[in-house]
């Protein structure tokens, strides 16, 4: 019997928090219902599997990185939303590695739920895009670039991977500026890029 307000939502809300502390890598739902007083089969009440649970985190912090950006953005646009943004994705990407984690993996699950969970997203990133004043095919090469910098970024850092003792902040900063720098060339119509 399932624990009474026992649900999808608390469970995963808790898994992403395990996650973050001891790695994505190490979840079990063992763990899980440890944590809620539970046998392991009464998650089946609300979870499939470990795989549909890692599927629940990849959409749980998709969300939730959506919600960040567009607080983040609210009331600024042009390239201090482009560097809000920008901040916000590094923000959330390096507090929640495990849940960063489960959402690089978003392309292994191909159906309407986990399309749904990116398109919010995406949408708000073309319109914090709109307000540089570039083509949308352009726009689309450029949310490539910043995705491609941001979870690279990100990834390097929650895994320790810069061994030189310059602020790792000051370098991701700087990154940015390099990003932006090129974008005012290409809305400028310098198509040397």
């Amino acid at each position: 019997m399932a624990r009474a307000g026992l649900d999808k939502v608390i469970i995963v809300e808790r898994a992403a928090q395990l996650a973050n502390e001891h790695g994505l890598e190490n979840i079990t739902l063992k763990m899980i219902a440890q944590e809620f007083g539970v046998q392991t089969p009464s998650l089946y009440n609300h979870i499939k599997s470990l795989e549909d649970l890692k599927k629940n985190l990849m959409l749980y912090g998709w969300k939730q990185l959506e919600l960040q950006i567009l607080h983040a953005v609210c009331g600024v646009s042009g390239y201090d939303a482009l560097r809000a943004m920008c901040n916000a994705f590094y923000d959330y990407a390096t507090e929640n590695p495990g849940v960063f984690n489960a959402m690089l993996w978003y392309n292994k699950f191909q159906d309407g739920e986990s399309m749904e969970a990116t398109d919010g997203l995406f949408s708000v990133i073309f319109k914090v895009m709109e307000g540089v004043y570039i083509s949308q095919e352009r726009a689309s090469h450029l949310i490539r670039t910043f995705r491609s910098f941001l979870e690279g970024f990100s990834l390097l850092v929650n895994n320790g991977a810069f061994g030189n003792p310059i602020s790792i902040k000051e370098s991701f900063d700087l990154s940015v500026d390099v990003l932006l720098t090129g974008i005012k060339a290409l809305e400028e119509g310098k198509d040397e890029l």
